[in-house]
């Protein structure tokens, strides 16, 4: 009897053999749960390794906070200036300046040159002004300056007329006198540029203007489109006629000062008749 206990203790009743602990107690290893073996089954291999190896604190246990990965902290955001916008603005300045002659092809890589950059730029930034068509695509040669004449300019100023008219005259009932003051910068920055000759410079500051003054109707895309004719508007025409003198650039800014007076003063009849008057000398 004494030997059947101890071959009692020592087996199991399958003949399998029992390894007490220390104390002489039995521990049996904790099989698996089925939401331990799901768990670890959608759980990524590192994260399971670093939960077995990771010590955690007898108060922490139960808590299931290893499925809980921590927020990572917001990236920093990288401003680049954009080198192909940059080359689209020194285009255009060339195309209003008359340094890019209508009729006249050129190719991207000598371009670059000039500007001292790659032609992948260059060829990216003439394909935004093919878009907007001040040139063409000349095939395995570059890009063509296009050639526009005086009636094409007529019939963009009609255009202009027929959007920015009718939103100017509405404006100048609705829109606060002070709100018009804050645009007095703007208009005496187109004579300071009429003054100085430079047609590329007045050429901005005066889409500059009118676009502040379209901006208090609050329609963006009323904006983006009186702009985008403002812009061809400005482009030389073939053999450079039409191009504006200092005189003419002189005499557009003073209409912008005019308006501007009369808004101000609230005098509709002298605001309609300045806007058509201002239209009609584009053509």
């Amino acid at each position: 009897m004494k030997q059947g206990a101890q071959d009692s203790a020592g087996t199991t009743g399958g003949g399998i053999p029992r390894f007490p602990s220390a104390g002489g107690a039995v521990r049996v290893p904790r099989q698996p749960q089925a939401a331990d073996v799901r768990r670890e089954r959608d759980t990524p291999v590192a994260d399971v390794r670093r939960e077995r190896d990771t010590p955690v604190a007898d108060g922490a246990r139960g808590e299931h906070t290893h499925c809980e990965r921590p927020v990572p902290p917001p990236r920093p955001v990288v401003r680049r200036s954009s080198v192909r916008g940059q080359i689209v603005d020194a285009l255009r300045t060339a195309l209003v300046g008359g340094e890019l002659r209508p009729g006249e092809v050129y190719s991207a890589p000598a371009l670059g040159e000039r500007f001292g950059v790659s032609a992948t730029p260059v060829r990216e930034a003439m394909q935004q002004l093919a878009l907007e068509g001040a040139v063409e695509v000349v095939p395995n040669r570059g890009f063509r300056v296009v050639e526009r004449d005086a009636r094409e300019l007529a019939e963009l100023a009609e255009v202009r007329a027929l959007i920015e008219v009718p939103v100017l005259l509405r404006l100048a009932c609705t829109v606060p006198v002070e709100r018009w003051a804050e645009l007095r910068p703007l208009a005496e920055a187109t004579v300071r540029a009429a003054s100085s000759g430079c047609r590329a410079t007045y050429a901005e500051t005066d889409r500059a203007f009118h676009r502040a003054m379209l901006s208090l109707a609050g329609n963006e895309q009323l904006v983006q489109t009186a702009e985008d004719l403002h812009r061809r508007a400005q482009w030389p025409l073939v053999g450079g006629s039409g191009r504006p003198t200092r005189a003419g650039l002189v005499a557009d800014a003073a209409q912008h000062t005019a308006l501007l007076d009369a808004l101000i003063a609230r005098e509709t009849d002298a605001v309609q008749l300045l806007v058509r008057e201002h239209f009609a000398a584009a053509c």
